[in-house]
């Protein structure tokens, strides 16, 4: 556990990339029952039969909270690479928003107009849309402003794991405006962190998404501030290793249900995790070319995998056979084209298209 040589804001941390793509890849697992759904729900779907339950039981079950962790990660690099250039004026609104917009609204795009095509082509084979319903002319408008889950929406639309993203997008307007207004105390994210926990505290799972998002968010931008000052404490570090170690074995042991105690419990442990995986990784270059690329491709692969879906759905619609979702090979293919699909989008759309804009905007 060796302490960074530097504070480089351009450094690039390993092992968050390593919990990026593992997050990724539990939200492809837990998306997996969509192919059991007949319109809005599952039909005949038993969580445990789903192809090698036992092996990946953890993401099949618990792998909707990787969009907590990609929440926290968020919250994490945006407090290490700008929380000091916008408290100190260096990065205004424009530049901020064009690098924000450039980053997110290209695939996004391109996305929802691939969506809304196959839902056509579903739609006349069916009669009603793949799992999400709620594919009209209103909702198309809230997704072209990444607006789908602002409190506007009747319910999930076109490419509906864009919500997370979505609610993010108002999580970044309030990192800007405290940032700027308020200064980047400790204090100040710490109190905003509070309000949120106590909000989480007091009414749990009936919080509005946002609420959810700004307390992940500055979560990981607190364990980004204490990487900064306390990185190199020896007996900080290892004592947050004792806990990282212990904490879950304490979750498994207490026998409460997941749904009253995981996200309070992920909500201080991403903290102590994000502090300890921001550590420097020794490893070849090779390796690390990988591990980058890994964590490249977790927004692709977020946003490609439900289009996949959908058209692994069509093929089999259109051959007449129901779709194979209990085989082995079923979940392989979905896996592999997926992440297959996703290394390539991020190399010649998604990155091609970032660039394109900053030139043009910036």
């Amino acid at each position: 556990m060796s302490p960074p040589a530097s504070h480089d804001k351009n450094s690039k941390f390993l092992g968050l990339e390593v919990l990026r793509f593992l997050s990724a890849i539990a939200v492809l697992f837990w998306h997996y029952q969509h192919f059991s759904f007949v319109a809005d729900k599952p039909v005949d779907f038993v969580t445990e039969q789903q192809p090698l339950y036992h092996a990946f039981a953890l993401f099949y079950r618990y792998g909707f909270y990787g969009v907590q962790i990609f929440w926290s990660i968020s919250g994490f690099i945006f407090f290490w690479k700008y929380s000091e250039a916008i408290g100190e004026g260096r990065i205004g609104a424009r530049r901020f928003f064009v690098l924000r917009f450039s980053r997110l609204y290209p695939l996004h795009f391109a996305t929802l107009l691939l969506v809304g095509a196959l839902q056509l082509v579903y739609f006349a084979q069916r009669g009603y849309y793949f799992v999400y319903q709620h594919n009209d002319a209103w909702h198309f408008l809230l997704n072209l402003f990444m607006a789908s889950h602002w409190g506007l929406q009747d319910g999930y639309s076109f490419n509906a794991p864009i919500w997370s993203i979505s609610v993010e997008v108002l999580v970044y307007l309030l990192f800007f405006l405290v940032l700027r207004l308020l200064g980047r105390s400790v204090w100040v994210s710490a109190a905003v962190l509070l309000a949120c926990t106590l909000a989480k505290w007091k009414w749990g799972n009936q919080v509005v998404p946002v609420v959810d998002a700004v307390g992940y968010f500055f979560a990981g931008g607190m364990a980004a501030l204490a990487y900064v000052r306390w990185s190199s404490a020896r007996v900080l570090n290892y004592a947050l290793l004792g806990v990282a170690l212990v904490a879950p074995v304490g979750l498994y042991l207490s026998n409460r249900p997941h749904d009253q105690v995981a996200p309070m419990f992920l909500l201080a442990y991403l903290p102590v995790l994000l502090f300890l995986l921001a550590r420097d990784l020794h490893v070849s270059p090779r390796w690390q070319q990988w591990v980058e690329a890994a964590g490249n491709m977790t927004y692709s692969s977020y946003l490609i995998h439900f289009p996949i879906q959908l058209a692994l759905a069509l093929v089999c619609n259109w051959r007449g056979v129901a779709i194979p979702y209990h085989s082995v090979r079923f979940l392989a293919l979905f896996l592999t084209a997926s992440m297959v699909a996703a290394y390539f989008l991020y190399r010649w759309f998604e990155l091609p298209a970032q660039q394109r804009v900053r030139r043009r905007l910036l």
